[in-house]
């Protein structure tokens, strides 16, 4: 009888190993076809929630990415999915359609920062009522955020009566500019000092007409030939002195 037992428990063991790995390995490829099914789902969730952001199909915006992968994506990587589609229109319908989605959407834009900015400029003039505003643009190129405008960016340095007197002549030609003061070191006093001693209109500066810059580096990340003042102005994509 005992002999009996310990066979059965035998064959018991021996039969059960292979079971309970089996088990386990189910149990495991189910787990990961779960979490690839998942992952699937919330990428193409994400997928459409970003279609719907630009106002394109779910067909659109993947055609954008496979746009993306190719040429169009490697030569000009930022563009943005309504001006790649439209480059990239198979017809005159799908071009006027992603030219009017990107109007709106650049109206849409603007207004918001137009919104932001009156509220801005209200908050300035309550915390520092009379103070000159000293503009921090983030990029190392004049004017950056107003390129192919035809504005003016006019780079300037202290102790240089030639100028403040070129700015002026400006300012009475009411000409709208950016203005950036090469070796300003950082600090908005030494602008707003430089800006009262030449005469610049406080009102003109709260409606941007003309607008503070730091230099930082600008001036000679330029490197255009000549000294200060310099007037430089983009054309063609290129900033040139005039």
């Amino acid at each position: 009888m005992r002999f009996s037992l310990t066979v059965a428990a035998l064959i018991c063991a021996w039969s059960g190993m292979p079971l309970i790995a089996h088990a386990q390995s189910v149990s495991t490829a189910a787990s990961r076809t779960g979490l690839s099914q998942i992952q699937t789902t919330t990428d193409a969730a994400s997928e459409e929630r970003q279609a719907r952001a630009w106002g394109l199909r779910t067909e659109e915006w993947a055609r954008f990415r496979q746009l993306m992968q190719g040429p169009l994506g490697i030569y000009s990587p930022n563009l943005d999915p309504l001006t790649a589609l439209g480059i990239e229109a198979r017809n005159d319908d799908e071009r006027t359609r992603y030219a009017t989605l990107q109007a709106q959407a650049e109206a849409r834009r603007v207004d918001k920062m137009l919104a932001y900015q009156r509220a801005y400029d209200a908050a300035w003039q309550h915390l520092f009522p009379g103070q000159l505003r000293v503009s921090l643009p983030d990029a190392q190129t004049p004017n950056a955020g107003n390129s192919g405008s035809g504005r003016l960016a006019v780079f300037v340095k202290p102790d240089c009566p030639a100028c403040a007197q070129r700015v002026e002549q400006l300012q009475s030609s009411g000409a709208s500019f950016d203005l950036y003061l090469v070796g300003s070191q950082g600090s908005d006093e030494r602008i707003r000092l430089w800006a009262r001693q030449a005469g610049i209109d406080p009102a003109k500066v709260r409606t941007a007409t003309i607008t503070l810059n730091h230099d930082s580096g600008r001036w000679l990340s330029l490197g255009l030939p000549g000294d200060l003042p310099a007037l430089v102005q983009e054309v063609n994509g290129q900033w040139q002195r005039r």
